[in-house]
């Protein structure tokens, strides 16, 4: 599908409103020889012959000419700004809404900066494109077939001299806009870099600072935007180049028109007022041959944006509800299930042949060296991913059969790498519910031992949480998610490393409390230290994609494998991080 094509599908019930401002743009366009005729005549049939009587007339007609179409282009320009607005907005929501429909693998080939240039910058183009290009494409279409159909009608000998000149122009255009193609495509994907340097470092500020790194950024940064910059100028070159010779090109027809114009008037092949209407009207030829390059320009640019946003459109389907899939209208009693899960990501190997159950009510405890695939589980449960083989279950059930937001709502999840939203404490932890209830969010405040700190600060629950809880500890922020996770009431709770960021005496507290909710749920918790889930019904230990053990507490230290290992280091050696030289010891005892 062409691109225009496209841009007319998204118009979807605007079509009237867009043709009209297009039929007004030829409209007003045809109109501007109105006044060249009628100076004809002033000329040939009142100042020559010195006849008065249709003088006033003439002038009133002339007049009337020019507000009507001044008019007539007011209403064109409305007409072309609502109907190019309302698309754009069509399309952000589209864009917006893909995005929001699309999986963690989508989210991975496209990085923040650059989804944001397409739905901002990219867009800005299009609406350009659509409101003010295709006008002018129309208006210089129109303006140069009526004048020289006008000139063929007034003098068709001078008329046909003055086409002579426009092949050049045609050749020169069709170079013009070869060379701009690729390098309208190269600008826009140097912009994109830099707006995703821009983003990640805004992201990453605090990392950057802990590290002293902001000259090394800045430098970073200078050299995304040199590139964009050297590109900008190479192309401003490509135009500054041929627009000369465009404009040279067309300034030829006002010397064809004086040299041989002056010459037909001289030997009276023409009368002055027909000269007089060549001479007034023929920028109505070289404006449209003139504004070739710019609009060129213009398009190019349109067709690189439009590419860039028509590949988030467009983009294939992420993980979505199968055929047939049911709401999961009852609560769900959170017994789950893998059998034999394998996953893969970009190729390579995440999960190797996995199997467990979990009982409803139960916890699972889920431990492991970085990259073991423990969170790839949850994301399988999720459906952040779909598994390359074999089956998650929940209640004996695919987790496939059942839409994904109405699995998603009976699962709540905290992770370490907490994310809240610009809006108050309490906004952030009924996220997840619809009709939030003031005592509800409280009590779970308080389960996640974060009650305490939030009436502490300035306006309680009020307070306003800076973009991704800046101001807050990093355990403050795991407290509010967490707290946002218990909000949902969840039949199966998901706790990645949420008290990694939390004192013991916390970590107990909030481990009690875990104990005796007043919900019944599955709990799935990942964590580094074995202390988070000592009490679990049962412990998956997990290395390069594959279970190695799996018991309770105390049936893995009489293994004395890797868990025992864990164990050792944490009780003996104090608290320690789970590293390769942990996993490299557990790779010995096996």
């Amino acid at each position: 599908m062409s691109q225009l094509q496209w841009i007319w599908n998204y118009m979807k019930g605007r079509h009237a409103v867009f043709t009209a401002g297009l039929i007004l743009a030829g409209l007003t366009a045809g109109m501007c020889i109105i006044n060249p005729m009628l100076a004809r005549k002033l000329i040939d049939e009142v100042i020559m012959p010195r006849n008065t009587v249709p003088l006033i007339p003439l002038l009133i007609a002339m007049m009337a000419v020019q507000l009507i179409r001044l008019g007539l282009r007011y209403l064109m320009v409305i007409l072309m700004e609502l109907s190019s607005t309302a698309v754009m907005t069509d399309i952000r929501q589209d864009m917006y809404e893909m995005v929001q429909r699309q999986d963690f693998r989508f989210l991975g080939r496209f990085p923040t900066g650059n989804l944001m240039t397409r739905m901002t910058q990219d867009l800005d183009r299009l609406r350009h494109t659509v409101a003010w290009v295709s006008y002018q494409f129309v208006d210089a279409v129109v303006l140069f077939g009526s004048t020289f159909t006008f000139f063929m009608f007034v003098n068709w000998r001078l008329a046909l001299c003055l086409v002579t000149v426009t092949p050049f122009i045609l050749y020169i255009s069709h170079r013009f806009k070869k060379r701009l193609r690729p390098r309208f495509q190269l600008l826009r994907k140097k912009l994109t870099e830099l707006g995703t340097a821009v983003t990640e470092n805004i992201d990453g500020n605090r990392v950057v600072k802990a590290f002293a790194r902001e000259d090394y950024e800045m430098e970073h940064f200078e050299k995304f935007n040199a590139d964009f910059r050297d590109t900008s100028c190479e192309n401003a070159l490509i135009v500054a180049k041929y627009q000369p010779l465009l404009e040279t090109a067309s300034q030829l027809l006002i010397i064809v028109t004086l040299v041989v114009g002056g010459y037909f008037l001289i030997n009276e092949w023409m009368t002055a007022g027909q000269y007089l209407a060549f001479s007034s009207l023929i920028w109505a030829l070289a404006g449209p041959l003139r504004m070739l390059g710019p609009l060129l320009a213009d398009m190019e640019r349109y067709t690189a944006s439009g590419e860039m946003i028509r590949e988030v459109v467009e983009a294939p389907p992420g993980i979505s509800d199968a055929a047939g899939a049911a709401e999961l209208t009852q609560r769900p009693a959170g017994k789950i299930e893998f059998r034999n899960v394998s996953l893969s990501i970009n190729g390579a190997p995440v999960l190797d042949n996995v199997s467990f159950t979990a009982e409803a009510g139960s916890t699972l405890g889920i431990l492991g060296s970085t990259g073991a695939g423990k969170t790839s589980l949850i994301n399988l449960l999720t459906r952040f991913y779909e598994p390359d083989s074999g089956q998650t279950l929940l209640d004996g059930f695919e987790i496939g059969r059942y839409t994904l937001s109405s699995l998603r709502r009976h699962i709540g999840i905290a992770m370490q790498d907490v994310f809240l939203f610009s809006d108050s404490v309490k906004g952030n932890i009924s996220y997840g519910i619809r009709e939030p209830d003031e005592e509800k969010i409280r009590r779970r405040a308080v389960q996640a031992d974060a009650d305490g700190f939030i009436r502490g600060m300035n306006e309680g629950y009020e307070t306003l949480v800076g973009e991704r809880g800046v101001g807050l500890s990093g355990g403050q922020r795991q407290r509010i998610a967490l707290a946002r996770a218990l909000a949902v009431e969840p039949a199966v709770l998901i706790l990645d490393d949420t008290t990694s960021s939390v004192d013991s005496e916390t970590e107990q507290y909030i481990q009690e409390q875990l104990k005796k909710l007043d919900f019944p749920c599955t709990k799935i918790i990942i964590a580094q230290r074995i202390s988070s889930f000592r009490g679990a019904d049962l412990i998956l230990v997990m290395d390069r994609g594959r279970i190695i053990e799996r018991g309770t507490h105390n049936e893995l230290i009489a293994l004395r494998g890797f868990y025992h290992h864990i164990w050792s280091l944490q009780n003996n050696a104090g608290v320690e991080a789970l590293g390769g030289s942990a996993a490299n010891g557990a790779e010995k005892n096996h």
